[in-house]
């Protein structure tokens, strides 16, 4: 805009350059969809690497072979993917219901922050805020509230703790507000209900506690029979007696102690018994909410501890850790126990659901699930759908439903400017049995994807590392990447360069002439050559067959033109509105050009000058005065893309000499 002037003087005014810089987008962000152990469902979730995906997924898992297929991926130079987990049948979440009472009605309802079993290895531990409160830190009736989550060897996988809770929803500390806050709320567990306003002490309520004192922790107190000093422990099913060594009675009070005091003593006493196993030293005793809690260490988290009289003391009824007065004591609540315990009003086992078939991978476009969960993925580049591979076993899809879910994703692929990656069926072994399952399958050729011959077997973690066998999407997805990187998306992912990394051996070891077979059908082939160990050997798509004569044979030449559209689609929104006339279209050759002679240098196009390498035309003659009353502005662009070097002739021609004349 023009500077008005008013007074005589110098005026500086800013001229707009009129560049625009088109930004490259990636090139190889994989989507991974398939049956996993744990994770969000039917959500598109982004990973950075195999360790983030163990921490959300679960890892390998025998029963998923997309689990396998991102090892692979991120090990052959993957760097970015998202994966959506799918179920068949009723997936459900492991969660605990706790009342307030034996018998009473349910206070709290905690769920497992998503389905599987997984859920199950999860304990609740409560404990409330004995000390005296003060109005900001330690509201009245504040509670903590501790998560932690085992795996299935009873190890300690992770911890949450949550510190003056309260079970008023009017407050800010509110437990339902706290757990489910988005960005600081658990990352373990989801709050699903609460009803009244109250929770059970550690374990349950206890009537007749005849302690005297503040009742904190530090002074409450006890008065025994006198002489009393012997119980029965049982841990996990294993029973001893223990035999406490009594601390010094209060002053001027015989047989009355402090409960710090009788805890620790308890704890000795636990440990001295000294059994053949290790869990009467794992054990600790504590003293809260004025009365002494029994709790197992880390290593037997599912242990339960109980008490009961020796002979004729009875130190475990004046302790109230009988069995007639304690409801458990042990400190953890369990998820998907699937039986009340103490004041656990009942509990709910997690299920995995089963592996999905094509209508749970396909999904539904409506409510974003399966495939469609992608709907909320702002860029991706490579999809791998494993199990459509799986042809045997129980888990099977038949070849209808496989080639329904393939058929689907490649459309889907189409429409957001991607590449599918296919997989060999199990069991597609030996050069008839791909030929004839291609053949078949005919009605899958596209451009927008490709499959490689043979499946691949790489050691099994979960198998003692005995080789297995699997679908190679993986990865060459990951290959993908790592040659987008080294050399650009517009070099084909085969060749010398393109070993494949974690491959043990080939399914089938072919040879020269039948990769010839395979080659002018558009089947790529994995090979093992000497020096160079297995390598992918083929770059065509599924439209790559000689018969066809597509210009869109070479997988290079597809992903390359995918790239620049997506590239040139975001990068020119600001055309959007602007006066339709020579100066925008100006502007468009000014910045689609700078882009494309970018990627000239980088040798992404044929030919030895921009010229002959690219073509960007905006003018009169692609946008007509008809299109212009109509808000259209048309852009040509061209590229001369290379091609792969597919049949390499040395032509030798034998010199006569030297013959004079």
């Amino acid at each position: 805009m023009a500077v008005q002037t008013s007074y005589p003087g110098v005026y500086i005014e800013e001229i707009p350059s009129g560049v625009r810089t088109i930004t490259g987008v990636s090139t190889s962000i994989a989507v991974f969809i398939d049956y996993f152990r744990r994770g969000p469902m039917n959500k598109a979730v982004r990973i950075f690497s195999f360790g983030e995906f163990e921490r959300e997924f679960g890892g390998l898992d025998t029963q998923s072979e997309a689990s396998y297929a991102i090892q692979q991926f991120f090990g052959n130079g993957g760097s970015q993917a998202y994966v959506v987990r799918v179920a068949g049948g009723a997936p459900m979440a492991a969660d605990v219901k706790i009342s307030d009472t034996v018998g009473g009605p349910m206070v709290i309802e905690v769920k497992a922050i998503n389905e599987g079993d997984w859920g199950d290895n999860i304990r609740l531990s409560i404990q409330h805020n004995d000390r005296q409160p003060s109005r900001i830190a330690n509201p009245p009736d504040s509670f903590h509230l501790t998560i932690t989550e085992y795996n299935a060897s009873l190890e300690l996988v992770r911890q949450e703790k949550f510190l003056n809770l309260s079970m008023k929803s009017s407050l800010s500390n509110f437990v339902v507000k706290v757990l489910n806050d988005a960005n600081s709320g658990s990352k373990i567990v989801r709050n699903t209900a609460t009803i009244g306003e109250s929770l059970p002490a550690e374990n349950g309520t206890r009537s007749g506690d005849h302690r005297t004192g503040s009742e904190t922790n530090e002074t409450a107190e006890v008065t025994l029979t006198a002489g009393n000093n012997s119980l029965i422990v049982e841990i996990d099913g294993e029973t001893k007696t223990a035999i406490l060594d009594l601390p010094t009675h209060l002053p001027s009070q015989p047989n009355t102690y402090l409960l710090t005091s009788l805890a620790l003593a308890l704890e000795n006493a636990i440990r001295t018994a000294n059994p053949s196993k290790e869990l009467f030293a794992k054990a600790s005793v504590i003293a809260s909410n004025g009365r002494i809690i029994a709790k197992t260490g880390t290593g037997v988290p599912l242990a339960i501890v109980s008490f009961s009289n020796h002979g004729t003391d009875t130190l475990a009824s004046e302790l109230l850790l009988d069995n007639a007065n304690s409801i458990r004591n042990i400190q953890e609540y369990e998820f998907g126990n699937g039986t009340p315990i103490g004041a656990m009003l009942s509990s709910t086992n997690g299920d995995n659901g089963t592996p999905p078939d094509a209508s749970a991978i396909i999904g539904s476009l409506n409510s974003k699930t399966g495939i469609y969960a992608l709907e909320d993925v702002d860029l991706f580049n490579i999809m791998c759908i494993p199990r459509t591979a799986i042809t045997t076993g129980t888990d099977a899809m038949t070849t209808t439903e496989a080639d329904t879910v393939m058929a689907t994703a490649i459309e889907y692929c189409r429409q957001k400017r991607a590449f599918f990656i296919m997989d060999t069926p199990t069991g597609v072994d030996e050069l008839p049995k791909i030929t004839t399952w291609m053949a078949a399958g005919d009605t899958l050729r596209s451009s927008y994807a490709a499959i490689y011959y043979p499946r691949v077997l790489s050691p099994d973690p979960l198998n003692n590392y005995r080789l297995r066998s699997f679908g190679a999407s993986g990865t060459i997805a990951g290959l993908y990447a790592r040659t987008d990187s080294d050399r650009g998306v517009w070099k084909a992912p085969a060749g010398t360069e393109a070993n494949l990394r974690n491959v043990t051996q080939l399914e089938d070891v072919l040879s020269d002439r039948e990769n010839g077979v395979l080659n002018p059908l558009g089947i790529n082939c994995l090979r093992n050559l000497p020096i160079y160990g297995n390598i992918s050997w083929g770059g065509r798509t599924l439209a790559g067959a000689d018969a066809n004569a597509s210009e869109w044979k070479y997988i290079p030449v597809r992903r390359l033109a995918l790239f620049l559209e997506e590239s040139l689609f975001r990068g020119m929104h600001w055309v959007v509105f602007e006066p339709n006339d020579e100066p925008l279209w100006a502007q468009i050759r000014l910045n689609v050009g700078a882009f494309m002679n970018i990627l000239f240098k980088q040798g992404a196009f044929q030919g030895t000058s921009p010229r002959e390498a690219y073509l960007v035309k905006c003018d009169r003659e692609t946008t007509t005065q008809n299109d212009i009353n109509l808000g259209i502005v048309n852009v040509l662009i061209g590229f001369a893309p290379l091609k792969p070097a597919e049949f390499v002739f040395l032509k030798i021609q034998q010199l006569a000499g030297q013959i004079q004349s």
